[in-house]
């Protein structure tokens, strides 16, 4: 019998935790159970179609055959349009030979990731955070996490950054922050900047510097007096240093058109590009052209902004002021105030009590099967995005919520907290 062993990687890669959760609620669905899927990081189209005027630009690209293979670095069209973009609306310059396209965000991190890190160096990351350790993994990198806490809304701070800087290839961010929906203040973030730039000032000219990966593809989605800070408009020097991953998959509702583009120094914007060119996961040629042409309608852009930033923010709104009634209630949880992207960071603090007439919940994961078999409430564990098994935090996405089904899901919640002792 041929032997099942197959490489080191693929041997000890660890599957998508969300994906196996996803499992679950899918199989129950199946089963005829309405569950309230909170789960996801995507949107569901009936509720959140894309633009129609970047649906409309798709269709006419398609009509016109532009069904090639783009450039390995993105059409030269959409490179100046994603460059007049950000230029306009977070006062960011860069130029085309700074700019790469690929097929969303994910191949963009996965090659700044192979780009920079080299086995046994060490990368830098917070946790929670989106799939940090499985890139880590992937290039044999040395883990160095820092588990955030609630009072630095759930983002790494300076202080806790700066005793592992030395010798460090990477150091990988993300806000609006995926899971949390929380986002860096900007004192805290110009601290993390200063702390950058003088590492790489004590580094010597042959020594490799340290890089700031920096994931904003929700940066367009920020509520209230949230606002959005960025390490190059806040020390320019940065612009040496920074990667920044986006495109338009969480800021148009269009996860499966697959346009994303990175934003950092030529000379690694170029290393990226050869590649990705080998693994071939650039942006369709047409939804290319269709991009190029929509990011440049400011008046359509900013018309869908204010409606669908409206929609999500009132979903994020409703959900934590039921949480917030609940927890007056006197019951065990909790909620962080809406920030930005599609999340709501939620608490449900009830390892150790016992469900009447049942078993006792010891452990985190108990508290999570209870949610969907009892409330048939379906979010993400804090511990799928890396945070300890017992962290009692979950994300809450609604990207997929029906707005009159939130007062039915809160009153559900409800009758299964009352069910404990």
């Amino acid at each position: 019998m041929p032997s099942s062993k197959f490489s080191q990687l693929a041997e000890t890669l660890i599957g998508s935790e969300i994906v196996k959760l996803g499992a679950d609620i899918k199989a129950k669905m199946l089963q005829g159970e309405k569950i309230y899927n909170f789960t996801i990081g995507d949107f569901d189209s009936a509720i959140f179609p894309i633009p129609q005027a970047l649906e409309n630009e798709i269709i006419d690209a398609y009509k016109n055959n532009n069904t090639t293979y783009p450039p390995a670095e993105g059409i030269l069209e959409l490179r100046e349009a994603v460059a007049t973009f950000i230029k306009k609306r977070e006062g960011l310059t860069f130029g085309t030979n700074e700019i790469l396209i690929a097929a969303g965000g994910r191949p963009l991190i996965y090659a700044a990731y192979r780009a920079i890190v080299d086995k046994g160096e060490k990368v830098i990351y917070a946790v929670p955070s989106w799939n940090n350790n499985h890139y880590v993994h992937f290039t044999e990198g040395q883990h160095v996490v820092i588990e955030s806490k609630l009072e630095n809304n759930f983002m790494p701070t300076a202080a806790e950054i700066k005793p592992h800087l030395k010798g460090t290839s990477l150091l990988a961010l993300c806000s609006p922050l995926n899971p949390t929906g929380t986002t860096f203040t900007k004192q805290e973030l110009e601290d993390i900047c200063d702390l950058v730039i003088a590492e790489n000032e004590q580094r010597g000219n042959d020594d490799k510097k340290l890089y700031l990966l920096y994931d904003q593809i929700y940066w367009t989605l920020t509520y209230g007096k949230t606002e959005h800070f960025n390490p190059v408009s806040l020390r320019p020097q940065m612009k040496e240093y920074t990667i920044f991953i986006d495109g338009i998959s969480k800021a148009f509702a269009a996860t499966g058109v697959r346009v994303g583009w990175a934003l950092g120094p030529a000379t690694l914007i170029n290393k990226m590009k050869a590649i990705n060119s080998h693994v071939g996961a650039w942006a369709p040629m047409a939804e290319q052209k269709a991009t190029a042409n929509y990011l440049l309608q400011s008046q359509n852009v900013d018309t869908y902004f204010t409606t669908f930033k409206a929609e999500i923010s009132e979903r994020l709104q409703r959900i934590y002021d039921g949480f917030q009634l609940l927890k007056t209630a006197g019951f065990s949880i909790d909620a962080v105030a809406p920030q930005a992207a599609i999340y709501l960071t939620i608490q449900i603090d009830l390892v150790g009590k016992t469900i009447i007439n049942r078993e006792k919940m010891n452990t985190q994961k108990d508290v999570t099967d209870y949610l969907l078999n009892e409330a048939k409430l379906a979010i993400v564990p804090f511990s799928a995005f890396g945070a300890s098994a017992n962290s009692n935090w979950y994300r809450l996405s609604v990207g997929t919520c029906k707005k009159e089904e939130i007062d039915e899901m809160l009153g559900k919640l409800r009758m299964s907290l009352q069910n404990l002792i």
